[in-house]
Formats: structure tokens, sequence, C-alpha cells
């Protein structure tokens, strides 16, 4: 894509970028392209703070290679049970160190810095 200059007509780049993004809307979608894609991981859930913790712990480990995001993402939910959001505001003591001595991914492993949402500070 590029930026208009003045001389251009303005409808053509207009139909142009409405079809490239139409394209896009087909490519990515779909359950087809969600399913091997990190935004899987957020899509687990139904009620907004639970997905928007999914997607924010999904963004701290989302580069490299796909499937392994994919893997460790989920891996990394599964530790939370079934609600991010309610363990994030109420886990106990113990239930944090057990989260913490699991190796997520390559990032984080134990003795290492976990996310910080993972890591909430009691006062």
């Amino acid at each position: 894509m590029y930026l208009p200059l003045p001389w251009m007509d303005k409808k053509l780049i207009d139909n142009e970028i409405k079809a490239y993004l139409d394209e896009k809307v087909l490519l990515y979608n779909n359950p087809n392209f969600i399913e091997s894609d990190p935004i899987s991981i957020p899509h687990r859930y139904d009620v907004k703070e639970d997905i928007e913790i999914a997607g924010f712990l999904a963004a701290t480990i989302s580069w490299g290679n796909r499937k392994s995001i994919v893997k460790n993402g989920h891996r990394m939910l599964d530790l939370l049970g079934d609600s991010p959001y309610d363990f994030v505001i109420s886990h106990n003591a113990g239930q944090l160190k057990s989260a913490l001595k699991a190796q997520i991914c390559r990032y984080y492993y134990p003795g290492n810095n976990h996310p910080p949402i993972l890591v909430r500070q009691y006062f």
C-alpha cells in the first residue's frame, strides 16, 4: 500500500484498500486460521476479563514459532484453571507457588521472571 498523492484518484485508492482489507478478513477471520494462531488462546474464554488476561499473557510469549506460542500459551493458562481472572484476583500463596514452579516456555521457567500478571503483590 502507498500514500495517495494529490493527483491520484481517491476513489480508486479507497477501492483498492477495501479490496485488500476484504481479502485479509477472509484469510484471518475464520476458524481454520484461529485454531493454529496465538489468538486461539483468548478464544478459549467467554468472559471479558478472562479474555483480556488470556490475551495479555499470550502476548508476553508471542514471538517466534506460532506452534510453540499456542502450545505454551495453553499450558500457561491451564495453570490458572477455568478462569484466569479468578486466579489473578483470588489466588493464595500456595496456588501462586505451584504455578510459578511450572516451566511455561523457555523464557519463563522456575527461578526466572514469570509473566507479571502471575506475580501479584500482596499488600
